[in-house]
């Protein structure tokens, strides 16, 4: 299965189911490596800071969750918002997200 976005140029470029799990997967690893992380800090659970960190992280870890299931329903890469494709350089950039640059700036 391959995904095709419009790239930059207005050309087509495809992504493949198994390209977006493979940025998938190295997302979520980052994310995971840096929950240990402030996971390990040694500060205490009530660290606003801290905590502030940890619900950011682990927020993108459930985008990312949800990314996966829409690469397994075939709906990875349209826009949750317009039902336009993602342009292949965002979803590189941000491999889970659910809007084109145009909703995003319009999505609360």
């Amino acid at each position: 299965m391959s995904i095709d976005t419009p790239a930059a140029d207005g050309h087509l470029r495809s992504l493949t189911a198994d390209e977006a799990r493979r940025r998938l997967e190295h997302a979520r690893g980052t994310r995971l490596v840096q929950l240990e992380a402030v996971n390990e800090t040694g500060h205490p659970a009530d660290d606003q800071l801290m905590s502030a960190q940890r619900t950011a992280i682990e927020r993108v870890l459930k985008e990312i969750d949800d990314a996966f299931a829409r690469v397994a329903a075939g709906t990875y890469g349209t826009c949750e918002n317009c039902a336009k494709p993602v342009p292949v350089e965002r979803l590189e950039i941000l491999p889970y997200t659910r809007y084109c640059v145009t909703c995003r700036r319009v999505a609360p």
